[in-house]
């Protein structure tokens, strides 16, 4: 399931997110495929290779294959230290795409079910936003994946929108189903990028929408 969520400034994305995250504690559970996202994260500075597999769990030929997947390959390769290669504190030493990328190779190396995405932090240039946008998509289709998003094109082929308003969800469908809506606030949110734009982005969530409707009926 792919869940993209939206929202104007404000809204509650981010604080949907530490309440996932626990940074701030929800009263309840918050449950995501029947798991209890309650956790303890682990931040640490070390090696490239114990920030991928921390417990050294996986032979160097499965992180190799995973930092090729992100095309990551070549680059740490050609590192002095290769995959000892000191991290700095929040990889300070590597580029925000870089970062974003070691991320997926850790998520791809654990197969994790659950990727949450925030748009906010992903600074990256055009080729490598596009790899990252491929690479969830081809490499997590079978995981829940959670993306707060600031360019509504990145979500267009979710299967789920979340718009949020004042701190509470207002809409919830395919984004397809939304946008049909001219009095949706994720159609207004879409029109604020342009009318031009906006007909696009409902274009490319009609692809997606007709697509996946045609995979149900055919299964």
């Amino acid at each position: 399931m792919k869940i993209g969520i939206v929202g104007r400034t404000g809204a509650g994305k981010s604080s949907l997110l530490r309440a996932l995250f626990r940074l701030t504690e929800p009263e309840g559970k918050i449950f995501i495929d029947d798991i209890d996202t309650k956790t303890d994260p682990v931040l640490f500075i070390g090696t490239l290779s114990k920030n991928l597999d921390p417990f050294d769990e996986y032979p160097a030929e499965k992180v190799w294959r995973v930092l090729e997947q992100v095309e990551l390959k070549n680059a740490v390769a050609e590192l002095p230290m290769g995959l000892e290669t000191h991290m700095q504190e929040g990889g300070a030493n590597f580029s925000v795409g870089q970062r974003q990328l070691i991320c997926l190779a850790r998520a791809l190396l654990r197969q994790s079910r659950i990727l949450v995405i925030d748009e906010a932090t992903a600074n990256v240039d055009p080729v490598t936003d596009s790899l990252i946008q491929r690479t969830i998509k081809e490499c997590f289709r079978d995981a829940t994946v959670l993306t707060i998003a600031h360019r509504l094109h990145t979500i267009m082929d979710s299967d789920r929108v979340m718009v949020f308003e004042n701190g509470k969800l207002i809409e919830f469908d395919h984004p397809y189903t939304l946008l049909c809506q001219t009095n949706s606030a994720f159609s207004a949110l879409a029109l604020e990028t342009g009318e031009g734009y906006a007909q696009q982005l409902k274009r490319i969530a009609a692809v997606s929408y007709n697509m996946k409707k045609g995979n149900k009926s055919s299964s």
